[in-house]
């Protein structure tokens, strides 16, 4: 089931379902679990709102082999780990900001499959693992390449943590749905020119994998978000380098997701 979240007519945040992206029907029961119900309740959209409002985001770095490759890195032996500040998620079809205060002209875009945690958990097994995800969503790990690489005092926060740096959507389908989500193709777009074309099998650690390593000792809330990667052709990796620039337009797509679409403008500044 693909789930939306939503803001109708009358200004409510909904979650809803729809099959075509078009028509909308309300749903009942506790969303979190996973036990919903599919209403007849129709409902009028005003705007697609990003899928899921996380408490935490976790990013990896360098866990598809072959984006490793096109760094230059070595294949690391344990899942790198960052942080993304809530406050950068951004909802389907409104735009990735250039940061102009702090000024990046070199801001780059992520293909990422989003995992959404929908039970607490700690000390869980890759084993059982998925028994703890609610569904998987589309996401951009937008990063600002000379933040996250020369001015960002050796970590990548600072690069990947700008307002509207992750764009989710425009939808999450629910666990039951996705048989395996290491054999997804995953592709992004910049201006309908195609950057990234990959599979999730190229994980260098898989959605299991890594939502074992990251309960480790801690514990993981319902609604954290794990974006798990991005495949080569990144800009950061062509020759010469592709940076985002005002007036583009990014669309990301995973098989049996959908596609999350954002133009790109500047920050104003007054």
């Amino acid at each position: 089931m693909k789930i939306y979240r939503l803001r109708d007519l009358t200004h409510q945040i909904r979650m809803a379902t729809s099959e075509d992206g078009k028509t909308f029907f309300g749903l009942s029961g506790d969303i979190s679990c996973g036990a919903v119900k599919i209403t007849n309740e129709r409902i009028e959209v005003l705007e697609i709102l990003a899928p899921v409002e996380p408490k935490t985001i976790y990013g990896i770095g360098l866990n598809y082999r072959k984006h490793a490759e096109e760094t230059g890195s070595r294949i690391p032996g344990h899942p790198i780990v960052f942080l993304k500040s809530p406050t950068a998620v951004q909802d389907p079809d409104h735009p990735i900001v250039l940061p102009r205060h702090l000024r990046s002209d070199e801001v780059d875009f992520e293909a990422e499959l989003g995992v959404i945690i929908g039970c607490e958990c700690k000390n869980v097994s890759r084993a059982n693992a998925l028994d703890y995800v609610l569904g998987y969503t589309i996401a951009n790990d937008v990063s600002a390449r000379d933040w996250q690489k020369t001015w960002g005092g050796s970590q990548w926060c600072r690069g990947k943590t700008f307002d509207t740096f992750c764009p989710l959507g425009p939808a999450y389908i629910t666990r039951d749905s996705i048989a395996d989500p290491n054999n997804l193709t995953l592709s992004s777009r910049v201006n309908g020119v195609t950057m990234q074309q990959s599979n999730t099998r190229d994980m260098i650690f898989s959605v299991a994998e890594l939502i074992e390593f990251l309960s480790g000792s801690t514990t993981l809330e319902a609604g954290t978000l794990i974006l798990t990667g991005t495949p080569e052709g990144v800009g950061m990796g062509r020759k010469p380098p592709v940076y985002l620039k005002a007036g583009d337009v990014v669309e990301i797509e995973i098989e049996g997701i959908g596609v999350l679409r954002n133009p790109v403008v500047e920050e104003e500044l007054e």
